[in-house]
């Protein structure tokens, strides 16, 4: 296999690995504030709920959580599972970082000082006035480094897509690794995902400069 045909074909499995990425981010980002809210809920079974689901979420690997979301329906229902595949990754991936975002939300709100709610609510603002005037713009940019560091490790997390069989980039450099007996694919796929992780480390600086605005 010459070289242009290996990149044609990663190249492919990359679209895969950017869309599985994508739509993680778009489901758990804002999933992960449903879950915060959730969390600090005064009704203690909803937030004793949820601290459980954090706990798995973060305390299993996100690969054997894959295989649960795949396997669990064929095994609980008799599913037929054939084009579940990609549901089940998309699901399992998103609630996991949904987990991860929740926590991250969490200490960039409790970093917001007493005053702020005080100041609220001397303007007169409401509860929800408050949380998305005053709180969420705050703990944005409180949470951006953080952030960005979960939206990295979810770039590398996509390979883990593998083990439910699906063709993305890594099970692709696997496939011709073993069909030419070389290495060289998963140089090629570890180039792939640095400029990847580059691409995305600098589109997060650039927001974090954005919403440094007191500098």
């Amino acid at each position: 296999m010459s070289f242009e045909v290996m990149l044609e074909q990663l190249g492919k499995g990359f679209g895969q690995t950017f869309l599985i990425f994508t739509l993680t981010l778009v489901f758990s980002l804002p999933l992960g504030l449903v879950v915060y809210f959730g969390r600090i809920c005064r009704f203690k079974p909803i937030s004793w709920l949820v601290r459980i689901y954090i706990s798995i979420m973060r305390g299993t690997p996100l690969m054997l959580q894959l295989l649960i979301w795949y396997f669990a329906p064929f095994y609980l229902w008799k599913m037929n599972i054939g084009g579940y595949k990609f549901t089940a990754i998309i699901l399992g991936c998103s609630l996991n970082y949904a987990a991860y975002f929740a926590e991250i939300y969490r200490s960039g709100i409790e970093a917001i000082p007493v005053g702020q709610y005080e100041a609220a609510q001397l303007l007169g603002y409401s509860k929800v006035q408050t949380f998305f005037r005053v709180v969420l713009p705050q703990m944005i940019k409180n949470v951006l480094p953080s952030v960005t560091n979960e939206v990295i490790t979810l770039v590398k997390d996509t390979s883990l897509v593998y083990s439910v069989s699906y063709i993305e980039m890594f099970a692709v450099a696997k496939q011709i690794a073993a069909a030419q007996t070389t290495v060289m694919p998963f140089f090629i796929a570890g180039v792939f995902y640095y400029i990847f992780n580059f691409v995305v480390a600098w589109v997060m600086e650039m927001f974090e400069k954005k919403m440094n605005y007191y500098r």
